[in-house]
């Protein structure tokens, strides 16, 4: 069997209709914006319903946070959709650069203790080479000129390519933040449409319950009726 939408006017399978008494009042009257007819007697569909209640979640936010944002807009079009929101921000690091993987190889060796002893082991072996084995007559005799310059152009290459790749790490956080509070607001948001779906179960168990208890009245009625007509 089949009903007719009073909003669309479109057929329906009958286990889909939800009388316009079992909504709740925001979401009524979010519905009669664009139905103002729309009274207890009506009746809609549940894919109707649930795009209303996408569309009040969408304007308590409004009303709560402002114009939505893009990272909002999106948590919106996951729910009306069924999509996922947890995207892992770090998958995204086989589209990176040359440049940026170099940056972030240099940083991650650099900010090692491997990285330490060797450069310790070279500091000492320039030294050493210098003022014991060639006696100060070397390429580079103490002060140590040619090192001072090549200690200087290291830290002039390596302070930049360290900051490349914490700009990155920086990117990767932000992304994370803003999954993980999209997330979570999903997450808010449905928890408040499965409370609006647990009460309309208990709201439509409720009804069926009294119609039922009805229907026995009107069965213990008939009984009594057919008892004394003997």
């Amino acid at each position: 069997m089949k009903f007719i939408s009073d909003i669309s006017g479109k057929e329906f399978p009958n286990k889909e209709k939800v009388p316009a008494k079992l909504v709740r009042q925001p979401i009524l009257d979010e519905i009669k914006k664009d139905a103002p007819n729309f009274d207890d007697s009506c009746s809609l569909s549940i894919g109707e319903l649930n795009q209303y209640r996408s569309r009040y979640i969408a304007d308590f936010l409004r009303k709560e946070v402002g114009e939505l944002s893009e990272m909002e807009t999106r948590v919106i079009d996951s729910l009306k959709n069924d999509k996922l929101l947890s995207d892992n921000p770090d998958d995204s690091d086989s589209n990176i650069t040359f440049g940026q993987h170099v940056a972030d190889k240099v940083a991650s060796f650099g900010g090692s203790w491997t990285f330490i002893m060797l450069f310790v082991g070279f500091l000492l072996g320039w030294i050493g080479l210098n003022v014991f084995i060639l006696l100060n007559k070397g390429f580079d005799p103490y002060p140590f000129i040619l090192l001072n310059l090549i200690l200087s152009c290291v830290a002039a290459l390596q302070a930049p390519v360290i900051m490349m790749s914490q700009n990155r790490q920086n990117e990767k956080d932000r992304e994370k933040a803003q999954n993980d509070y999209m997330v979570n607001l999903k997450s808010e948001l449905e928890i408040r449409m499965l409370h609006e779906k647990i009460d309309h179960l208990i709201m439509h168990q409720e009804q069926s319950l009294i119609e039922i208890q009805q229907i026995q009245i009107d069965m213990m009625n008939d009984i009594l009726a057919r008892v004394e007509k003997k």
